[in-house]
């Protein structure tokens, strides 16, 4: 075969790989299963009910309006996935990735999603409530309306998160990284932030009313307007960095 016959028969190989956005690779017509490769393939409204879909490659998929529910995520990824009003209640997503995703006022009630990525994800409007998010990683996600009610943060990394008007009652945020956060107008009634860094945080309105904040961090945060009815601030380091004295309830003394 002479080198021009070979280059005429590599050409339709060459020419798939350089098309955008349909990789030769992707497979969009296989059944859900484990490791399935989805990546840029548009499931939109699609029924994943307790799927198995551990390791798949689901990367820029369209799965707006996907029913989700209980489906196995874990060691998923779905990076820069569009998502928007997708259905993840009780769904496991234990260390899946979702970084950059977009996933507006999709549902994650009572999702296992332990050590999961988000970072800079967009979950405006989501509905979290009593999801485990605990070691997750929020950096920069937009949390702004979610509901985090009963929410499992802990270790979470939410520094620069923007959470204006989040619902996070009684949600534990623990030993959480909300530095440079954004908590404007957020509802954090009986939460537990005991270890929280809130350091430089925009605290604008936000009700901590009985809240735990012993031993939290709360430098060079903004607090006007803010309400700490009964909430605990034993040994916390306040706005001023002043360490309240154990005991303090409601003010820091």
């Amino acid at each position: 075969m002479t080198i021009r016959d070979r280059s005429r028969a590599l050409l339709p190989l060459l020419c798939l790989l350089a098309l955008p956005h349909s990789p030769a690779w992707a497979a969009c017509d296989d059944p859900p299963g484990r490791r399935v490769n989805w990546l840029y393939c548009d499931k939109q409204g699609a029924d994943l009910t307790g799927a198995d879909l551990r390791e798949a490659v689901l990367t820029r998929s369209n799965l707006a309006n996907a029913k989700l529910a209980g489906a196995r995520l874990s060691g998923a990824d779905l990076g820069r996935a569009v998502l928007s009003n997708a259905d993840f209640s009780g769904a496991a997503l234990r260390g899946t990735r979702l970084v950059s995703a977009q996933l507006d006022h999709a549902v994650f009630v009572g999702a296992s999603m332990s050590g999961a990525r988000l970072d800079r994800a967009v979950l405006t409007g989501a509905d979290l409530s009593q999801a485990d998010l605990s070691d997750a990683g929020l950096y920069q996600a937009d949390l702004s309306g979610a509901n985090l009610t009963g929410t499992n943060l802990s270790k979470a990394t939410l520094t620069q998160a923007n959470l204006t008007g989040a619902k996070l009652a009684n949600a534990v945020l623990a030993d959480a990284a909300l530095s440079r956060a954004i908590l404007e107008d957020a509802v954090l009634t009986g939460a537990r932030l005991q270890g929280v860094k809130l350091d430089g945080a925009n605290l604008l309105d936000a009700d901590f009313t009985g809240a735990d904040l012993g031993t939290a961090t709360l430098a060079d945060a903004r607090i006007d307007g803010a309400r700490f009815t009964d909430a605990r601030l034993d040994s916390t380091i306040w706005v001023d960095r002043r360490r309240c004295r154990p005991g303090s309830v409601g003010e820091c003394r």
